[in-house]
């Protein structure tokens, strides 16, 4: 069986790895493999391909396309749902962090999310073939991020995540607001929301990343 496969990642010798481990699948898979190492490489052989791809590799960690506003490799993710409606996706991530997890995996109907660290050739292989049989694969560390995903994600909107996405990357509070482009007033009333949900009566910011990270959320 025949495969029409994009791989995009800007490190050319995993592309090349991940390609000799899948070529020596047991199932029968011919791989016809394209590479693309940037979000505008990803981007101009999504739209000239001369095939639909049945399966798309995705880091998330990309060279920008900024001419067409796609920063993230997340960004081609509807580019390639609109150009290769029966391509099936999955992430290949060195992130590991529950908040960029849960963002993509509750914004995009993935097929597969996998972290970098988690898996070997075989785990590789594995979500390879659920994939392409109709199934979806998360890796371990994803798994284990999902089982923390109860009320207080549900209640912590993409708002209220991007801010501690910010503060646990050092960003200062008087920042935020010209980054999610709200008043001070409402990230101050939402950060004494994160601090409820998250159980705290008092704190500065690294009290609530504390927790933060405690509970699961970043």
């Amino acid at each position: 069986m025949e495969i029409q496969v994009l791989m995009v990642d800007d490190h050319p010798p995993i592309i090349e790895g991940y390609r000799s481990i899948l070529a020596y699948n047991s199932f029968g898979y011919i791989l016809n493999t394209t590479a693309a190492h940037s979000c505008e490489a990803a981007y101009n052989e999504i739209f000239q391909a001369n095939h639909p791809f049945d399966i798309v590799f995705l880091d998330l960690t990309l060279p920008p396309y900024f001419e067409k506003n796609i920063n993230t490799g997340d960004d081609l993710i509807p580019v390639v749902r609109k150009q290769h409606p029966n391509a099936k996706i999955i992430i290949l991530t060195s992130h590991s962090e529950s908040i960029v997890l849960f963002k993509i995996i509750n914004e995009y109907k993935l097929e597969g999310v996998l972290v970098k660290s988690d898996f070997q050739a075989q785990q590789l292989i594995d979500a390879f073939d659920t994939v392409i049989k109709g199934g979806t694969y998360f890796s371990e560390t994803v798994m284990n991020h999902q089982k923390s995903w109860g009320e207080k994600n549900k209640v912590m909107d993409s708002y209220n995540r991007q801010i501690l996405s910010l503060l646990s990357q050092g960003v200062k509070t008087k920042s935020i607001p010209n980054l999610l482009h709200l008043s001070k007033s409402a990230i101050d009333k939402r950060k004494s929301l994160i601090k409820q949900l998250l159980g705290i009566d008092k704190g500065n910011d690294e009290d609530i990343l504390k927790e933060a990270r405690k509970q699961g959320l970043i």
